[in-house]
């Protein structure tokens, strides 16, 4: 019976070690699971339209380049052709059920301004004008997603604080009923106390809606539910001299891209010009069968030089356009360079002012958390009233949200920051 009774023991231990690991894992694979900045975004790039048409104007520079590429090669073509005609009125025997021969043809330009190359050139630059600008789509993009993660994990938090002080003020009313019944308290506390719960109870049904909101967002940019959230991401409690950041903007993609479309854009004007130069081409054809005259030849070329005298003023028209989209993309490009220096100032005034707040709000929670535990013990020993114990409370749950608030606006203004000077985003968060 003891043998019997020791084997269900060890069974029933190991069933409970077994219950204790399979748990384990599943905390840890629920833990696992928890989505981070950098996952939501990796989301995020997939599902967005926005990536998705940068991309495809990356392939169109592509399709450009390999267009103005085939004007310099040489085209080759085989021609077959065949003529029928009435022979009764033939004039001659070796044509007469009709003509016909096949040849290889043989084009090539040998000079039109070099507008080939500056077209290549040109697509080369539009290529590397939409790199960018899809790249600055992405550190956007990032931005709007950070926003979002960081704004449900503020609701999230704010819940967390919120249920702190329903607790704390349902053993205020708990505590006070007790008293008022041993004569210790007054009716008018308990109500007192009961009237900030209700309000508690209020606040927490607006944060919820907040929460679905922010909910809703992350979920329409990331495609799924985002479930649980991680933040991992380290965000330094102080920033550098604002020159620092300022000395990247001209490295910022969208600086960058706008630098490219003006390349294009006199590339587009040289090309303009080049309608005012001659042409020079060279035609061959090679004969593979025929009954055409002249019977004995195989081959013949052709050079032919088009110089333009007189279109009327398309041309110079043309070229005054082209001219003018130039300097208006060189306008462009300033006005990019100084407005990425203003959004640059823009975003690190409001990250260092965060940064302050956050800094700040930090060592007023640490004492409205140590005047609300000196409060309730004064009050156990009868040194301050039930109405200083409210207000510490009070204190503590506005200090508590206040500092929730500035640490995510914090980590949301820093991020802005590293977008507005143009940071590589993918490195800082991991």
């Amino acid at each position: 019976m003891k043998k019997i009774i020791g084997l269900f023991v060890k069974s029933s231990l190991i069933v409970i070690i077994l219950c204790s690991l399979c748990y384990a894992g599943l905390a840890e694979n629920i833990k696992s699971n928890k989505l981070k900045l950098d996952e939501c975004y990796s989301l995020a790039l997939k599902r967005s339209e926005t990536i998705a048409i940068d991309s495809e104007l990356i392939g169109e520079a592509e399709a450009r380049f390999l267009q103005a590429l085939g004007t310099i090669l040489p085209q080759v073509s085989f021609v077959w052709t065949q003529t029928n005609q009435d022979s009764e009125r033939a004039f001659s025997s070796y044509n007469r059920n009709g003509s016909f021969e096949s040849k290889f043809v043989f084009k090539q330009t040998l000079f039109s301004g070099f507008k080939e190359f500056a077209g290549m050139k040109g697509s080369s630059l539009e290529k590397s004008q939409r790199i960018y600008e899809k790249r600055r789509a992405e550190h956007l993009l990032f931005v709007d997603v950070a926003d979002a993660f960081y704004l449900l994990l503020e609701q999230q938090e704010d819940l967390k604080t919120i249920g702190l002080i329903r607790k704390a003020l349902n053993d205020r009313v708990s505590e006070l009923k007790k008293r008022e019944e041993i004569g210790r308290s007054r009716y008018s506390e308990v109500v007192n106390a009961e009237s900030q719960l209700y309000n508690i109870e209020a606040d927490i049904q607006v944060v919820k809606s907040q929460e679905l909101i922010a909910k809703e967002l992350l979920s329409f940019l990331i495609g799924t539910d985002p479930g649980a959230l991680s933040d991992e991401a380290n965000i330094p409690n102080s920033l550098g001299p604002e020159a620092l950041y300022n000395s990247h903007a001209d490295l910022r993609p969208d600086v960058k891209a706008y630098g490219f479309a003006t390349g294009v854009a006199q590339k587009e004007a040289y090309i303009a010009k080049t309608a005012l130069l001659p042409v020079v081409t060279l035609e061959g054809d090679y004969y593979e069968r025929r009954n055409t005259t002249p019977l004995d030849v195989d081959w013949s070329t052709i050079l032919k030089v088009s110089v333009p005298i007189f279109e009327g003023t398309t041309q110079y028209g043309n070229i005054k356009q082209a001219n003018a989209k130039a300097r208006e993309a060189q306008l462009q490009y300033q006005q990019a360079k100084r407005l990425a220096n203003q959004d640059i100032h823009d975003s690190y005034v409001r990250a260092y002012s965060a940064i302050l707040r956050f800094n700040a709000m930090e060592k007023a929670l640490k004492s409205a958390e140590l005047n609300y535990s000196l409060q309730k013990e004064d009050y156990k020993n009868n040194l301050v009233s039930n109405l200083d114990v409210l207000t510490a409370i009070q204190n503590f749950s506005d200090t508590r949200r206040s500092y929730m608030h500035t640490l995510y606006e914090k980590k949301r203004t820093y991020w802005q920051l590293q977008a507005a000077v143009g940071n590589v985003i993918e490195d800082k968060i991991k």
